[in-house]
């Protein structure tokens, strides 16, 4: 587990150690509530009522059974179909944790966490269709106050094979911001918690390793190349034009109106690495700045507006074929060697910003599972059939009892039976 943004999990171990692990407790609110049309929703097909509550009584499970253990209140899901025009979307439970703030709805908001690394590595496969940058230009080309980072390309910044140590599990970072959530990190006080000083070593370990370091230089690269300051390039060149109207980008406190919108977020996490941020145990961090994340994770959505933007990853005008084969490009978790796809033997790959699995329950995959410190978000991208789903769930707990994994492999298999899949 990563401190605070929390990478792209390994589903599939996940599910398999998860499929017989149901918890106690009791869930939210509405946690039995059953699918409901809504007044002036399009008729459904009562084979489409029949998975809606397939899947309604999935989240409400999951709810039932995980509030207490994860200290969560609220589950939203959508899933997008091909040549389906509408999501189905559910959710369960109340906005905050004991049944307070009212039900849950579609049009919350979630942080998505590292799903925003996606819409950095567009940006920056955008400026190199433009031809403003190459991905094998180094470091040292854009941003040559980093010396000892110099060598290393823009590639690997985004496929994880930078070395470079993460910002968000070093004390200073997590002292800095325990101390003041509200405080205003700018990119380079990111970057400056890791940066080596004299005498120390630049590169943390060979090989693949999750940095979010990694993508605040990515973000830094693509301002200067773009000459765009990256909030207006982020929302007006990557997310405006996906008409992505739930999706938003700030690099420092919310408006009011978003935050409203926001589902309130637990961090509920005893991990050593984020021994730093004690301090912040049980509380709702929605209000809180969200500088320290900027482009390695600081995108909230809804999760009907996350399916759009995987579909637009994988499908469509949002890349040309050469970018889009460059952003699928993997390297394995295991050797931070590029291999061509995941197996079962070798079944977690990272790419720009997106990662793959391949397991024996749910075949070959595209996902991205993000967290911040009160939040996950997870999609999942089914190549054959093309469809994508996505959960959103308002608390950050320990790894050893963050049972979504087990969620997604779940709802898979009543796709499944619902011939859905």
């Amino acid at each position: 587990m990563k401190a605070v943004l929390r990478p792209a999990f390994l589903l599939v171990a996940a599910c398999a150690l998860w499929s017989g692990c149901a918890g106690s407790g009791s869930g939210a609110s509405n946690a039995d509530a059953t699918a409901v049309p809504v007044a002036g929703a399009s008729p459904v097909s009562a084979q489409d009522a029949a998975l809606r509550a397939a899947l309604q009584q999935n989240i409400n499970l999951y709810l039932k059974t995980r509030a207490r253990p994860e200290h969560l209140s609220a589950v939203s899901f959508s899933l997008s179909r091909p040549g389906n025009p509408e999501n189905i979307n559910l959710t369960a439970g109340t906005n905050e944790f004991g049944g307070g703030g009212g039900d849950v709805t579609p049009s919350g908001l979630y942080q998505v966490g590292s799903i925003t690394k996606s819409f950095t590595s567009v940006a920056i496969l955008h400026l190199a269709a433009a031809g403003k940058l190459g991905l094998d230009d180094t470091v040292g080309k854009w941003l040559p106050q980093y010396p000892a980072w110099k060598s290393i390309t823009i590639r690997r910044l985004l496929n994880m094979t930078s070395g470079i140590p993460t910002y968000d599990e070093t004390p200073a970072f997590q002292s800095a911001f325990a101390k003041d959530p509200m405080h205003f990190f700018s990119a380079a006080q990111l970057v400056s918690f890791v940066y080596p000083l004299p005498g120390h070593a630049a590169v943390f370990k060979p090989g693949y390793y999750y940095s979010n370091t990694a993508y605040i230089l990515a973000q830094m690269i693509a301002q200067r190349a773009s000459g765009v300051a990256f909030d207006d390039l982020i929302r007006d060149r990557v997310i405006a034009p996906q008409h992505l109207t739930d999706t938003f980008y700030d690099a420092n406190v919310y408006p009011p109106a978003i935050r409203a919108r926001t589902v309130p977020g637990y961090f509920v996490t005893r991990a050593p690495e984020a021994a730093g941020l004690n301090a912040l145990y049980g509380k709702n961090v929605r209000d809180f700045s969200l500088s320290w994340a900027q482009g390695a994770g600081g995108i909230v959505a809804t999760p009907e507006d996350v399916t759009r933007w995987a579909r637009a990853l994988f499908e469509g005008p949002l890349l040309a074929p050469t970018q889009r084969a460059e952003m699928q490009s993997i390297v394995s978790f295991a050797t931070g060697k590029p291999i061509a796809v995941t197996s079962v033997k070798d079944p977690n790959g990272f790419g720009l910003g997106l990662a793959q699995n391949t397991n024996r329950d749910m075949g070959t995959y595209w996902y991205y599972q993000g967290g911040t410190m009160g939040y996950r978000v997870v999609y999942v991208y089914f190549p054959a059939s093309r469809i994508i789903y996505a959960v959103g769930l308002n608390s950050q707990p320990d790894e050893k009892q963050d049972q979504l994994g087990h969620l997604i492999l779940t709802i898979f298999k009543t796709l499944q039976m619902k011939n859905a899949i």
